[in-house]
């Protein structure tokens, strides 16, 4: 039987709403983070190579990486409808979002989050020169990238209802992590309608609450030390 390790306040919610989405059997096995470091403890991290969340074993097989893992699990279930198949007139606009948001989305915030590391532990004057380079980066690279993302985001959902087209699809799943980040940090307030909508609609669907309640925390946190 399939086992998700679910690392607390991770990206592991992803598979835990998809396994829920799929009414898939399953065991979980909940992880708390090292109180001190705030990271993933030792027995998780010898489960995956990387040491990250989220992770699957299945028998002998250890996979970790949010979209292999969708990729995996809806292998063994092809007629969910959570991947559009070849010739299925949402196929590309499921594929794009399903590989936009490690590809594009998360890059992105990651290099944000690095960025605003960096200056917050460095120590003056040194800070001070990276917020006016760091500032130049967002400026130049990062904002226009991520404005581009979310303007594309509000156009699609304002054509269909989810990323992945009529129905939810992996796409919705793999993308709900850093959605949540951006909200969180107050991207969509009061100029993104359509993305507003889309948080509204998953947060319905029996599948995400079933996965928020065994998740047991109140909202999704997002962060990249997982």
């Amino acid at each position: 039987m399939l086992t998700l390790h679910h690392l607390e306040y991770s990206q592991s919610f992803r598979i835990l709403w998809l396994l829920e989405a799929l009414d898939a059997e399953y065991e979980l096995k909940c992880y708390d983070r090292d109180p001190e470091s705030n990271l993933a403890p030792d027995d998780y991290k010898a489960l995956s190579p990387l040491g990250t969340a989220p992770v699957v074993t299945d028998g002998d097989l250890v996979l970790a990486e949010s979209n292999a893992i969708i990729d995996y699990v809806l292998d063994a279930h092809p007629g969910s409808g959570l991947r559009p198949a070849a010739g299925h007139p949402d196929r590309a606009r499921h594929l794009f979002w399903f590989h936009a948001a490690q590809g594009s989305l998360m890059s992105a915030q990651g290099i944000a989050m690095v960025l605003t590391l960096l200056e917050s532990r460095s120590p003056w004057p040194i800070s001070a020169l990276l917020k006016a380079v760091f500032g130049q980066v967002r400026k130049i690279f990062l904002n226009p990238r991520l404005d581009a993302l979310f303007d594309l985001m509000e156009e699609d959902l304002g054509k269909k209802p989810f990323f992945g087209g009529d129905n939810l699809t992996g796409a919705d799943i793999t993308l709900v992590y850093p959605m949540y980040a951006a909200r969180d940090k107050g991207t969509f307030d009061g100029k993104y309608p359509n993305v507003s909508a889309w948080f509204d609609r998953i947060e319905k669907l029996p599948s995400f609450i079933a996965a928020r309640a065994k998740d047991n925390r109140p909202r999704i946190t997002f962060r990249f030390d997982d």
